[in-house]
């Protein structure tokens, strides 16, 4: 058999040799899937020195202030400054704290504009019999208008005078109301030094007469008033346009307040 016919065994495989693929000259990236060669990509980065500190871990740092500022926004007031909101179910004011509005004598409990010390001032209402008195003096001043148009009506026989009659009457009406609600809005108070005396309708007026700016009290009572056993107790002080009346009191309590303010005052006329 010669040299050309004779075939050599397969070779074992032995262990794979390194690449030994030259690097790419500088500037030209590798190609993909080659691992660049060392030195390519820039100096190796140093060890940690044990000198150094070691980076802080995530929320080791203090807040902006300190560990001892407030967290809340500025904007908001130290605990308890603020005022605990009412509750859904509340009532009026004074019902939560169980506190009861000014008293008066027949029980009732209000509270209104004109009632500065509604928690230390017992109201006391005037008597309901000067509604009768004002509503006889009203229909005294009515008869005599009504009178009057009536005949000047008859004489003339004009048509303004029907007016003028029918105004006459819808006046007394709206007297006659008001007469009755002006009555109940009378009502004073005594206090240690003054004395309290609220009255009006439409415009409420709250007059305080200190004990030490009285005069002279004086007791009244006109021959209406003597009828349905009533009188009316007038307050005189150094000023006149603060003196102040409470009408439509029982005898025996109009006497008993003037001497009551008359003694008031002239203690504390004597302590000035």
């Amino acid at each position: 058999m010669s040299a050309e016919d004779r075939v050599d065994p397969p070779a074992s495989p032995g262990p794979a040799s390194p690449s030994t693929t030259p690097p790419p000259p500088p500037g030209v990236p590798p190609p993909p899937g080659a691992f660049p060669a060392p030195g390519t990509l820039g100096p190796d980065p140093a060890p940690p020195d044990a000198s150094s500190p070691a980076p802080l871990p995530p929320g080791a740092l203090p807040p902006a202030g300190g560990y001892d500022a407030d967290p809340r926004p500025p904007d908001l007031p130290p605990p308890g400054l603020l005022p605990p909101g009412p509750s859904p179910a509340a009532g009026p004011p004074g019902a939560a704290s169980g506190v009861p509005g000014p008293l008066l004598t027949d029980g009732s409990v209000g509270r209104g504009p004109l009632e500065p010390w509604p928690d230390t001032v017992r109201w006391q209402r005037i008597s309901s019999d000067l509604i009768w008195v004002e509503l006889i003096r009203l229909a005294v001043v009515l008869a005599i208008g009504l009178a009057v148009t009536a005949i000047g009506w008859a004489l003339s026989g004009q048509g303004l005078f029907g007016l003028a009659l029918a105004a006459v009457l819808v006046f007394g009406a709206w007297r006659a109301v008001a007469i009755v609600r002006a009555v109940r809005a009378w009502g004073y108070a005594e206090r240690e030094d003054d004395l309290l005396v609220r009255h009006g309708l439409l415009v409420r007026r709250l007059s305080i007469v200190p004990y030490s700016r009285m005069q002279f009290v004086d007791v009244s009572a006109g021959p209406l008033e003597r009828a349905f056993n009533l009188a009316t107790v007038q307050l005189h002080t150094a000023a006149a346009a603060t003196d102040a009346r409470v009408p439509g009191l029982r005898p025996a309590e109009a006497s008993r307040l003037r001497d009551r303010l008359t003694a008031l005052g002239e203690d504390r006329a004597e302590g000035l």
